[in-house]
């Protein structure tokens, strides 16, 4: 009777890199007791990230949503406001702007770099919009200079939503760093990661400290169970932040290993027609969050039958996101057509990315990719 075939190795889409320094940190927590929401290690991961961004001020969250919907209500955003979103981001983007009571305004993305168009956002603009909130997808940062100067011509607020976008640099500034706060993300597959986790970051110190009263039900610093606002309880756990620590050591050597993921990824897939590789602007330093690509020309339903060939190889892949305009909650009954956001969503492919691939996996994953597209 002949033998089976060994089944390939799983290569997952992203797992996380942790060694020893994550352990014992997070050991210490526990030998200590500072394991719920006080502790060093919060203060030192606050400073150390926002440092790491080249901003003044960090305040740790419990997730990056939590860390947009500080954001929003630092600003003062609020029912009747206008806040313009990209349609084509995770939907956590357009959610906060709903826990504030705000109505997202969505705009398309620009084809060169997938990020917030600026000639879109332009044309968006209402006279109830209070603030634009700004997508560095897949870590690709937008074209921030242009996005600056459209907010500044009515004093709007800028919202950096960089939870895709650790490490990455726009001018030879990082991501987050930019507008008048970053808001980042530290769930399990970005980055680095802390669990679950998010941070906010900025050079106002009035800002700042607004987020750190919201974000421990209100309660003033100065006077304790004394609480002059409605707040909430999003803080990062001491556990986690001491994660985050570990991690913030091991920062750059994360970066570097994206980019040399991305650097085999392109030089595997050169020469093939059917697959547009990730963007990259001349003026920007993308840190991929998600090695993402697009299959030129390929329905919704094409898309899928590939990922679903790649994963009998098992190869995990990922489909990019639905337009937030399109799902159920946030359909307004307008016919109103984002068309590359559209096209982005019906081409695009995520990759396995985690830091610790090997050239080898790259090959097979890209190996599978083109027959694949032969078979389609």
């Amino acid at each position: 009777m002949p033998r089976s075939r060994p089944r390939p190795e799983p290569i997952p889409l992203v797992a996380p890199w942790l060694g020893a320094r994550e352990r014992r940190l997070v050991a210490e927590c526990v030998r200590s007791g500072w394991v719920s929401s006080r502790g060093r290690f919060v203060d030192e991961f606050e400073r150390r990230f926002a440092a790491y961004c080249g901003a003044r001020h960090g305040v740790a969250t419990s997730s990056g949503t939590t860390a947009l919907h500080l954001a929003l209500l630092a600003l003062g955003v609020g029912p009747g406001d206008d806040v313009l979103v990209p349609t084509l981001s995770f939907v956590a983007t357009a959610n906060a702007v709903r826990y504030v009571g705000a109505r997202p305004v969505f705009v398309d993305s620009e084809p060169e770099t997938w990020t917030l168009d600026p000639a879109a956002a332009r044309r968006a603009l209402t006279r109830r919009t209070r603030a634009i909130v700004v997508v560095h997808l897949y870590g690709h940062p937008a074209a921030m200079d242009e996005l600056l100067a459209l907010a500044a011509r009515d004093g709007l607020p800028v919202v950096e939503d960089a939870c895709q976008a650790h490490g990455s640099e726009y001018r030879g500034r990082r991501a987050g760093s930019l507008g008048t706060i970053g808001c980042f993300s530290f769930f399990a597959n970005k980055l680095i990661t802390t669990g679950e986790g998010g941070m906010l970051v900025t050079d106002r110190r009035d800002l700042a400290d607004t987020a750190r009263l919201l974000r421990d039900h209100g309660m003033s610093p100065a006077r304790r169970y004394w609480h002059p606002r409605v707040g909430f309880n999003y803080r990062m756990t001491n556990l986690q932040a001491a994660l985050g620590v570990a991690q913030l050591d091991r920062l750059d050597a994360l970066v570097a290993r994206r980019r040399r993921n991305a650097r085999r990824y392109a030089a595997a897939l050169a020469g093939t027609p059917a697959v547009a590789l990730p963007p990259e602007a001349p003026w920007a330093r993308p840190v991929p969050w998600l090695h993402t690509v697009l299959l030129r020309g390929a329905s919704r339903r094409a898309r899928d039958r590939v990922a679903a060939a790649l994963a009998r190889q098992g190869i995990e892949t990922r489909p990019v996101f639905y337009p937030i305009s399109a799902l159920p909650p946030y359909r307004d009954g307008s016919r109103r057509r984002f068309p590359v956001a559209e096209r982005l969503s019906r081409e695009g492919l995520s990759l396995p990315s985690s830091p610790h691939l090997t050239a080898a996996q790259i090959a097979r994953v890209c190996a599978a990719l083109r027959a694949a597209l032969g078979a389609r």
